[in-house]
C-alpha cells in the first residue's frame, strides 16, 4: 500500500498555502477597491439631500413674490445637482467648486438676507488646482446652519482658499453662537467630508478643527494635483 512521504505532505501544505495567500492578495487587489468605490459614492449620495432640500425650500419663498429671482435661483440649483451627480473619484476644478459654492449661498441668501455675509480670499488660490467635488458647499452649509443661522443678527463667513508647502488649503470659518451644541447633523456632515478624504488620499489629506468661544473654524489640507497640460 502506497504511504505518502513526509516531503509530500509538506509540498501539499506549501501549496494550499501558497493558494490561499494568492486568493487574499487578490481579494486585496480587487474586493478593496470596489468596496471603496461604493463606499464613495454612498457617502457623496448623502449629501444631495440635505442641501437640495434645503434649496427648494428657500426658492419656494419667494416663488410668487419674485418670480424672475426664483427662475435664476432654479438655476442655481440645477447646477448643484449636476455637480452633486458626478463620479465621487472624478476631480473637479476648483474655480467650479467655487462658482458652484457661490450659487448655493446665493440660494441660502434668498431666505437670510443681510444676516448672511460672505467674505472670500481668493488671490492666493490656484486656479489650476483640483478637488474633489461638493467638499467646498458642504462646509459652507455647516457654516451657514451651526453657526449664521443660530444667531439672531447672522454674521460672517470667511472662506480662505491658498497654496502652501505645494498643498492646497481650504478653511473655513464662522461665528458660533456661546450655547451652540455640536448636532448630529452637523457630526455626520463633517465625518462626510473626513472618509472621503481618506478614502481618496489617505494620510496625504488632513483634517482640522478649532473651536472657539464664539468662532469655529475648519481647515483642510490636501495634495495640489492640477489638470496636465495637453
Amino acid at each position: 500500500r502506497h504511504t505518502r512521504s513526509t516531503r509530500d505532505w509538506n509540498s501539499d501544505v506549501c501549496s494550499s498555502d501558497l493558494l490561499l495567500l494568492g486568493y487574499f492578495r487578490w481579494r486585496t487587489l480587487v474586493l478593496s477597491p470596489a468596496q471603496a468605490d461604493a463606499r464613495l459614492q454612498a457617502l457623496q449620495a448623502r449629501i444631495r439631500p440635505h442641501f437640495l432640500f434645503n434649496s427648494i425650500n428657500a426658492v419656494l419663498a419667494i416663488v410668487r413674490a419674485e418670480p424672475k429671482r426664483a427662475e435664476a435661483a432654479l438655476e442655481d440649483m440645477a447646477d448643484l445637482f449636476r455637480m452633486a451627480m458626478s463620479d465621487a473619484h472624478e476631480l473637479v476644478a476648483l474655480k467650479d467648486e467655487v462658482a458652484l459654492a457661490e450659487r448655493y449661498l446665493a440660494l441660502e441668501q434668498l431666505r437670510m438676507g443681510e444676516r448672511l455675509q460672505v467674505r472670500w480670499h481668493l488671490r492666493d488660490m490656484p486656479q489650476d488646482a483640483l478637488i474633489p467635488p461638493l467638499v467646498l458647499q458642504p462646509l459652507l452649509e455647516n457654516a451657514v446652519y451651526h453657526g449664521i443661522e443660530p444667531l439672531a443678527a447672522g454674521g460672517l463667513i470667511e472662506v480662505r482658499l491658498y497654496l502652501g508647502d505645494r498643498r492646497l488649503h481650504l478653511e473655513v470659518r464662522n461665528p458660533l453662537s456661546a450655547t451652540a451644541a455640536q448636532t448630529d447633523g452637523n457630526r455626520i456632515a463633517l465625518a462626510n467630508i473626513r472618509e472621503r478624504l481618506a478614502l481618496l488620499f489617505d494620510v496625504e489629506a488632513e483634517y482640522r478643527v478649532e473651536r472657539g468661544l464664539d468662532s469655529y473654524a475648519v481647515h483642510i489640507i490636501i495634495p495640489y494635483r492640477k489638470k496636465e497640460a495637453s
